[in-house]
């Protein structure tokens, strides 16, 4: 009885494992690294956000980031759309 319960529930089991392993794991780890990425800006550093603008950190703060669009714009930008940082 026990070993016809377990082979019911063993393609269930093998398919939410293969769920995790290609689906919830490596989303996991990008938003871990886009944290680290967000934590570790600094003045200087190039972005890209999340609409496509290319800008120059001028001031981290805890929620928002000061940028530098150009010579003579600087906006505050919410963190969570900072999508990447350039590499120079």
């Amino acid at each position: 009885m026990s070993q016809s319960v377990i082979g019911q529930f063993l393609p269930l089991i093998i398919l939410f494992a293969i769920f995790y392993f290609l689906i919830i794991r490596p989303q996991q780890k990008q938003q871990k690294e886009h944290k680290e990425m967000l934590a570790s800006l600094k003045k200087g550093d190039r972005i890209v956000t999340a609409g496509g603008l290319i800008a120059e950190v001028v001031k981290p703060e805890e929620d928002f980031i000061k940028i530098k669009l150009n010579d003579e714009t600087i906006v505050r930008l919410e963190k969570s759309f900072v999508s990447r940082k350039l590499d120079d």
